[in-house]
């Protein structure tokens, strides 16, 4: 009864892996934010070619992913999950030495191969590895490694940074070291993911799934609005509408990941007996909130201003909490074994769209209106809530709640 509490009803193997997932997130969120500067101050590339190098990373994941889904449901999760850990080892390892384009393009490309598999994989590892009844609870705390994880590494990687092409390189080795070792985790104390017998059909099977076909759409929503808002729009409108600076924006991004660590566990217990899709609702309708909040900040004088972005970003923060527990798990429902690595790499894939929807649009409405843009995003998010809470008389019944484990 100790261990169930103390361990929130996962096994000591789900466990192992979120300790490999924190040490990601830890050495991910030590380079991201410098990579750009890193290429262009300590290696002398040009910032257009630099951004090129960095959004190869993002575009080959994206083309990747769908292919890893595939590879998951014919060699397994872990095997495809370690082959991920070793393709960004390589990468960010070469990263480090990268004096040239071409070096820079090739680590950047097995980083990015390596990225488009990790995501899914992991997924689907942590969905074979733990009964429906808890794997919202895994999914929680993924959720809290992940942003521990990557605060923890923006703040080592700053001090690290400080000592120039040195400090990058150190980065970017010990970036790639936490892959490794990762990959050692999931290789020498993580079993392997159980398969069922491949079956015909992959992703066209999928595409006859509508209900999960529209949860996946709706979630390029989800995710443009609950996560690229506050990453791409918020920063340049605080900055040149409001007048915050980069440090004030810096604690709004700290406040967020704060939010995520403190509620998630807490809203876990929430949701628990209670129907998945109010609660992908509620994640929407908190980001409508936190858009308005935004809008209101240009309101008020600078300190009205701040405490409304503050109040926003805690609001996102919490909607990612609620969004989390829902999605992944019903995915995980919904998908039949022999094709979960296809639903997981499809629901990564709109991930990854979202994410790059909300800058790529974004920009272009900030530069129109700011306020339109967050009223317009503040739109997309309300739509979303009442297309989810459609969408679930579509869902089968056994999918529908949140399980409240018979474990505590």
């Amino acid at each position: 009864m100790y261990y169930n509490k103390f361990a929130f009803g996962l096994s000591k193997e789900i466990w192992i892996v979120e300790v490999g997932v924190f040490l990601n997130m830890l050495g991910y969120g030590a380079v991201l934010p410098f990579e750009i500067l890193y290429l262009h101050d300590a290696r002398g590339f040009g910032l257009g070619l630099a951004g090129l190098v960095v959004g190869t990373v993002t575009g080959l994941a994206v083309v990747v992913t769908p292919f890893a889904g595939a590879l998951i449901d014919r060699v397994g999760a872990r095997a495809t999950a370690a082959a991920a850990g070793v393709a960004l080892a390589v990468g960010y390892a070469g990263l480090a030495f990268a004096e040239t384009a071409p070096v820079a393009f090739a680590s950047a490309a097995a980083a990015g191969i390596g990225n488009g598999a990790l995501s899914p994989s992991q997924s689907a590892l942590i969905a074979a590895l733990t009964s429906p009844e808890v794997r919202h609870r895994a999914t929680a705390v993924s959720r809290v490694a992940v942003n521990v994880g990557i605060g923890l590494g923006g703040a080592i990687g700053g001090l690290v940074a400080a000592f120039g092409l040195n400090g990058f390189v150190v980065l970017l080795l010990a970036n790639a070291l936490t892959y490794l070792v990762y990959v050692g985790i999931l290789v020498a104390l993580v079993r392997e993911d159980a398969r069922p017998a491949r079956v015909a059909g992959g992703y066209r099977t999928l595409l006859r799934d509508r209900p999960f076909v529209r949860l996946a759409l709706l979630n390029v929503a989800f995710i443009a609005v609950g996560w690229g808002v506050l990453a791409w729009i918020v920063p340049p409108y605080a900055d040149a509408d409001i007048g915050v600076g980069p440090r004030l924006i810096g604690l709004l991004l700290l406040a967020n990941a704060l939010t995520v660590v403190l509620a998630q566990i807490p809203a876990v217990k929430l949701a628990e007996g209670r129907r998945r899709a109010v609660a992908l609702a509620f994640a929407s309708l908190t980001w409508v909130a936190a858009c308005l909040l935004v809008v209101a900040a240009d309101l008020g004088g600078s300190t009205l201003a701040f405490a409304a972005l503050l109040a926003a970003a805690i609001a996102f923060g919490i909607g990612e909490c609620f969004h989390s527990i829902a999605l992944m798990p019903l995915v995980a429902e919904l998908a039949p074994g022999e094709l979960r690595g296809r639903y997981m790499a499809t629901m990564g894939l709109s991930w990854w769209l979202g994410l790059a929807l909300a800058p790529t649009l974004g920009a272009q409405l900030l530069s129109v209106s700011p306020s339109a843009t967050l009223l317009a995003a503040a739109g997309v998010s309300l739509a979303a809530a009442f297309a989810v809470l459609a969408l679930e008389r579509d869902l089968p019944a056994a999918t529908r709640l949140t399980p409240r484990p018979a474990l505590d």
